[in-house]
């Protein structure tokens, strides 16, 4: 027999030893690498230098003489080892196509977690990146977190163009504080340079009807135009005293274009206005004037009235059409709740309806200096939803010569007053041009049942502006200047216009609409009695049923 060589086998047992630090060293690299996230030189390295020790001790074991490949242990291990790497393999690139291509089957019967067509073909549509923020620590306990968390991830996995990211405004206030944040819970969505304010999820999580409707928007280069009445005294779009800058310029950032509107000059309302604002006139409009309004707002449009007190805007038959009054008084608050600078005149509101214009405000202040409460009967078909509210304490002042401001039982009104109110009502179809058949009722959309019918299938006169609208909708507000350069900012104030006119334009409703999906309840309602019949069956029955018939195989194989 062949006699290996006495230091070629002390060389051997020395590498011998030598392999067992390959194994640490991989260990080593790859943790390093793992949890600092940067494989850099040093772990690579240490991965490498491991990898060549192990592969030294392969290649010293196969020498001749040493008849280590030639064992069928070493064959069955290499066999064993070789199987385990490929599965290891297979199930890492399995993984990494999983992330990479993610995909998912949405078994439920509504198709819960499937996003609607529309949502999906403006996911695929997006000209640019979105982003939605949402200020909210990922660990809260909020009910909302949750679903608005997994309804992102479907959008996220829908487009690349979407992302989204929860942040905590306590680990992150600088961030949170660039947003204007003013409450956990607070949704932006952001698309290049235009931002805008979503939701709150204290009240209810993220639709995905909203989401949708904000990407459109946020992503869309139409633009609804706001038609401000000018020529009667009111607040101009320009800046100084009583203007109207910051709010037209807040418009913009809404994706609204603002523009003056002088109905004597033009013949009516234009085709493409979103909403008319007639923002505290100081004289009367003509009849013409308030003609056009009533036409447009029966054509669909929607109109905006801030009525300071002491002016007669002549606008009682537009507004008795809805069972509005413009009352001859001002509201006083005798609450403890006032403004130093602006006194009891000036009334402090933390009441709010329940409309959509006023629907995240709880119970936060906005301010009306000099107001002029506001009336209003019910009218057939005409929804009217009070949004300002006084408190109790405040009252309608009759005498407005008086100096002494002191509650009169006999004369004035006693509050809670109403300043502000949202109506709205089916429009009707109206127009002067050319004549064309009117619609079958299966083609015309739909409207409530308080609107009035047609009188007969004859040609009705339409133009293609003029078709028959869903609804058309009304603010009053009796006051104008807490819009104004100045008080815009305070508190709620610049909430209260931009809302209204949001809701006025109707822009949330027209890009489209998405039913939400509701999980159907499938549990089954048991009584005590079996409820425990089905704890003793799947406790102590089957599994006795088991065993015994396991004993009885092995009985008979015995």
């Amino acid at each position: 027999m062949k006699q290996i060589p006495t230091t070629w086998k002390s060389f051997k047992q020395s590498w011998q030893w030598l392999f067992w630090a390959g194994p640490v060293l991989v260990v080593i690299g790859l943790s390093a690498g793992a949890v600092s996230g940067n494989w850099g030189s040093i772990p690579v390295g240490l991965t490498v230098a491991g990898i060549v020790l192990i592969g030294v001790w392969l290649l010293l074991q196969s020498q001749p003489g040493s008849g280590f490949w030639g064992r069928r242990s070493t064959q069955a291990s290499t066999n064993a080892l070789l199987s385990t790497l490929a599965v290891i393999v297979i199930l890492g690139l399995i993984n990494f196509l999983g992330v990479r291509y993610a995909n998912q089957v949405d078994l439920t019967e509504n198709q819960l977690y499937t996003l609607a067509p529309q949502s999906q073909g403006i996911l695929r549509r997006l000209p640019q990146p979105v982003k939605v923020w949402v200020f909210m620590d990922p660990n809260s306990p909020n009910p909302n977190s949750g679903p608005t968390q997994a309804l992102l991830d479907q959008y996220k996995r829908q487009s690349r163009q979407f992302n989204f990211e929860m942040v905590d405004p306590q680990a992150q206030p600088g961030l949170a504080q660039s947003f204007g944040i003013q409450d956990i819970g607070d949704v932006y969505i952001e698309a290049g340079q235009k931002r805008r304010f979503l939701q709150n999820l204290k009240s209810e999580r993220l639709s995905e009807g909203r989401l949708t409707n904000a990407i459109e928007q946020i992503t869309s280069d139409r633009q609804a135009k706001i038609y401000f009445l000018q020529g009667h005294g009111e607040s101009s779009l320009d800046g100084g005293q009583r203007g109207l800058a910051q709010a037209k310029a807040l418009l913009q950032e809404k994706n609204f274009i603002s523009e003056p509107l002088n109905l004597v000059e033009q013949p009516a309302v234009p085709e493409d206005a979103a909403a008319v604002v007639v923002a505290g006139p100081k004289q009367a409009l003509f009849d013409k004037e308030v003609r056009e309004l009533s036409a447009y707002l029966q054509q669909g449009g929607s109109v905006l009235l801030m009525i300071d007190p002491n002016v007669d805007p002549k606008l009682e038959g537009l507004l008795k059409n809805w069972g509005v009054t413009l009352g001859n008084r001002i509201a006083i608050n005798a609450s403890a709740q006032q403004i130093a600078e602006l006194g009891p005149t000036a009334s402090v509101v933390n009441q709010y309806g329940d409309h959509p214009i006023t629907k995240d405000f709880g119970n936060r202040y906005s301010i009306y200096p000099i107001a002029r409460p506001i009336q209003t009967t019910p009218v057939s078909g005409v929804q009217e939803t009070p949004l300002l509210v006084t408190s109790p304490q405040s009252w309608a002042e009759s005498d407005l010569k008086n100096q002494n401001l002191e509650f009169n039982p006999e004369r004035d009104r006693q509050g809670p007053l109403v300043l502000g109110v949202a109506l709205s009502k089916a429009a009707q179809a109206t127009g002067s041009a050319q004549a064309s058949p009117s619609p079958s009722p299966s083609a015309s959309p739909s409207v409530s049942s308080s609107a009035s019918p047609s009188p007969s299938p004859s040609p009705t006169p339409t133009t293609e502006a003029n078709k028959t609208l869903s609804e058309s909708r009304l603010v009053v507000v009796g006051n104008s200047s807490f819009a104004t350069d100045g008080l815009f900012g305070q508190q709620l104030n610049g909430d209260v216009f931009l809302n209204s006119v949001s809701w006025l334009s109707k822009r949330d409703d027209q890009v489209l609409s998405i039913r939400p999906k509701e999980d159907k309840n499938r549990r089954i309602t048991m009584t005590a009695q079996q409820a425990n019949l089905v704890g003793w069956l799947s406790l102590a029955v089957l599994p006795l049923l088991g065993f015994g018939t396991a004993g009885v195989m092995w009985w008979r194989r015995r």
